[in-house]
């Protein structure tokens, strides 16, 4: 017997064997993208919501630094009324 007939012999379950091997390796990689794939969508999606959620967050911040402000003057305001209500009485006082 040759080593032309035993490498020929062989050579088909060794091919059947190497490509069933690279047969499940494709399959494997075909599932790790599909995987990663909709770990993307699903990552993307999040990152849409908490875009959104942000932008609201942002937009009552600015609403509620707004009202601060506003209620800083009217501290300001009521502050001085009440310094010039003061100072009346101590005039009448004196």
């Amino acid at each position: 017997m040759s080593t032309l007939s035993l490498v020929q012999g062989e050579l088909p379950t060794t091919a059947v064997d190497d490509f069933s091997a690279l047969e499940q390796r494709i399959l494997r990689a075909v599932e790790v993208v599909k995987h990663e794939r909709a770990t993307r969508v699903e990552a993307e999606a999040t990152a849409a919501r908490l875009q959104s959620e942000k932008d609201a967050q942002a937009t009552k911040l600015e609403h509620a630094q707004e009202q601060l402000h506003t209620l800083e003057k009217e501290r300001e305001q009521v502050r001085q009324r009440v310094e010039r209500l003061l100072k009346q009485l101590d005039e009448i006082s004196a």
